[in-house]
């Protein structure tokens, strides 16, 4: 008999230079589920991946000097590198560049367009480049996009255009018929009152002003928009629209689509009503879930309130984060980000609770029997009442997890745990150990902790996969599977040694100097000492070019520069930049870049410059203008 399916997928996070925590919040949620389905028997897949295309995408690029491709191939390296450190065991990941996943993009939009879903006009509108999203003018906020309150660009151009408008009703009536699709129901509420009700617009999904993006096969003008791009890779990752659909066919429709609740309304309205038009199922059910705040506030690079994962994992461990951001917030809600509660919950749940439970349980069976429980056994009160816990607490948990309450679920688990420390003192091993009589007695009452231990870690395993295992391998049991979490498990003679304690208590002085300086917004710039203003004419004196760099090499004995050789057009020159200990000579090879060309003749460590590279100091940073590829040698910057 096949084992059921569950489908699961995280959004694809569009590439930034730095990955937040909250990112990171949604996927170890969905990594949790995925690994519970997992061990309930289910055939899972989990998807997360990255969306690549599009307008800020390619001006990035550009002001950096480098193609689109090479800039998210980097930032792509970094995902990938996060996810591994947390621990996620997505079954794939997903790029828009990739080749199957264009093609099948190409040949979606071929579709839509032949049933008359797509047809071409014009946009004139509002458009916000970092959130590549349009706008009316009445859903702007104060002139500025709703969504992330930058400013936004007028925007005029031949586009291809989804009719949206036609599927409202059909919306409407799918959300009253499946009740369950969107969660919590404050975003089902929204997306009903604020978009659907007041009309839905034909959508914009081509563009012909940028070139970084999936061709329109039969218009190569147009590049496809982002909502078609995107939103398809949860069918395009299963090979739907390839030549391999036995995953699609498997698989879909997806169980879960995992959102921030930013974008809840294009996978409640857009991406349902594309796949209407194309007659496919839609999926069972998108969860928009809360933001982690700080200060107040969504974190956000541009703001400067971000908590970086890694410095976090690397300072207290990969399960205590993941711990934390299950256990604090409850899910779907906005969530504080607070120093104080990281570390309450460190100290309090993991070092106090259970870090404490097994460290006692492993030092009283090293002290009382050598490290070895013996099998003569006998019961007593309160046994019955932790025993009968330990079921409830499986019963519950797995309640909790069916509908993605994880804290709810963790808290539940946490009554077992809490539960057995009492245990300890209510039975009080330390009395029974005086008698010998007593032994069988004191034998049970270990027998019992480190059974409610084995128990605890096997429904902790979704939560904190590492320590779970740990803990699970130390007791030397194979009764590790989700429906071997019932009272028995453990053989009644058993042999574990003594370890240190899996989370220590941290100083809460040092650590809220630590986290503070961490999360810090960081300092507005101040206003530095300008040099003394010009007129218009000695700027003019400047003769600024485009340079090709042909070679470059590093200076005998200084650790600070480069000689290299730049293509003017007319001549080549031979120029010498204080830039070795931010650029290799191979990142700069064949890079455009602006070269003062007028400027006098100069020695650096008895080496002739001719001009001087424009950079900007970043701080510890120091960075080179480059120019697109594209911009000739010579070309005079303006």
């Amino acid at each position: 008999m096949s084992k059921p399916t569950f489908y699961i997928t995280t959004p694809i996070y569009y590439p930034s230079d730095k990955l937040h925590i909250g990112h990171a919040y949604c996927t170890v949620a969905a990594d949790a589920m995925a690994r519970y389905k997992r061990m309930r028997g289910y055939d899972v897949m989990f998807l997360t991946g990255s969306d690549e295309h599009g307008q800020k995408i390619e001006r990035i690029a550009t002001e950096k000097g480098v193609t689109p491709k090479e800039y998210v191939d980097d930032i792509v390296a970094g995902i990938r590198e996060l996810w591994k450190l947390l621990n996620i065991s997505n079954d794939k990941f997903i790029r828009t560049t990739d080749d199957y996943h264009e093609k099948a993009v190409q040949k979606i939009f071929e579709e839509l367009y032949r049933r008359g879903d797509i047809y071409k006009s014009e946009y004139e509108g509002w458009y916000c480049t970092p959130c590549e999203a349009f706008w009316t003018e009445h859903q702007l906020k104060n002139g500025k996009c709703p969504d992330c309150g930058r400013e936004v660009e007028r925007t005029r151009e031949e586009s291809y255009f989804f009719r949206l408008s036609a599927y409202a009703d059909r919306l409407l009536q799918y959300y009253e018929e499946n009740p369950d699709f969107i969660e919590p129901v404050s975003c089902k509420n929204e997306m009903i009152n604020n978009f659907i009700k007041p009309g839905l617009e034909d959508l914009c999904v081509s563009r012909t002003s940028f070139r970084w993006g999936v061709p329109v096969t039969f218009d190569d003008k147009h590049v496809i928009y982002v909502w078609i791009d995107a939103l398809s890779n949860y069918i395009t990752a299963l090979g739907a629209f390839g030549e391999d659909d036995s995953l699609f066919r498997k698989y879909w429709p997806a169980d879960i689509h995992l959102v921030g609740k930013e974008i809840v309304r294009f996978h409640t309205i857009i991406w349902p009503a594309i796949l209407m038009a194309l007659d496919l199922p839609l999926p069972k059910k998108v969860f928009g879930h809360g933001w982690l705040v700080l200060d107040g506030g969504k974190m956000s690079k541009s703001k400067g309130n971000v908590v970086d994962p890694v410095k976090l994992c690397a300072r207290y461990g990969v399960d205590a984060i993941r711990y934390f951001l299950l256990r604090e917030i409850p899910f779907g809600a906005d969530g504080l980000f607070s120093n104080e509660a990281l570390i309450h919950r460190i100290n309090s749940d993991l070092a106090n609770d259970l870090g404490n439970l097994i460290k006692r349980s492993e030092s009283m069976l090293h002290k009382y029997f050598g490290g070895r429980l013996p099998a003569q056994q006998t019961s007593g009160a309160p046994d019955e009442e932790l025993t009968s816990l330990a079921g409830e607490v499986k019963k519950n948990a797995e309640g909790f997890l069916d509908h993605m309450e994880f804290s709810n679920a963790l808290a539940e688990i946490w009554r077992l745990i809490s539960r057995a420390n009492k245990y300890i003192d209510e039975t009080q091993p330390w009395i029974l150990a005086k008698n010998e009589a007593d032994a069988p007695r004191l034998a049970r009452v270990l027998y019992n902790l480190f059974e409610s231990v084995r128990i605890a870690n096997i429904l902790l395993t979704p939560f904190m996969p590492e320590t779970a295992a740990l803990i699970l391998s130390r007791l030397g049991t194979d009764k590790t599977g989700w429906d071997d979490a019932v009272w028995g498990g453990l053989p009644q003679e058993f042999t574990t040694e003594q370890h240190d304690s899996l989370f220590p208590r941290i100083d809460v002085e040092t650590e809220m100097a630590y986290l503070s300086e961490m999360t810090a917004p960081k300092p507005a710039m101040k206003k530095p000492e300008l040099a003394p203003t010009i007129g218009i004419e000695q700027f003019a004196a400047s003769e600024l070019r485009a340079a090709k760099v042909l070679s470059c090499e590093k200076i005998e004995k200084s650790d600070k520069l480069l000689k290299l050789t730049v293509d003017l057009g007319w001549e080549t020159r031979q120029v010498v930049s204080g830039i070795a200990n931010f650029y290799t000579p191979d990142q700069l090879v064949g890079k455009t870049v602006v070269l003062v060309a007028n400027l006098a003749p100069a020695k650096l460590r008895g080496v002739e410059s001719n001009g001087m590279i424009l950079a900007a100091d970043a701080g510890k940073e120091v960075r080179v203008v480059f120019l697109p590829d594209d911009i000739p040698a010579g070309s005079k910057i303006r």
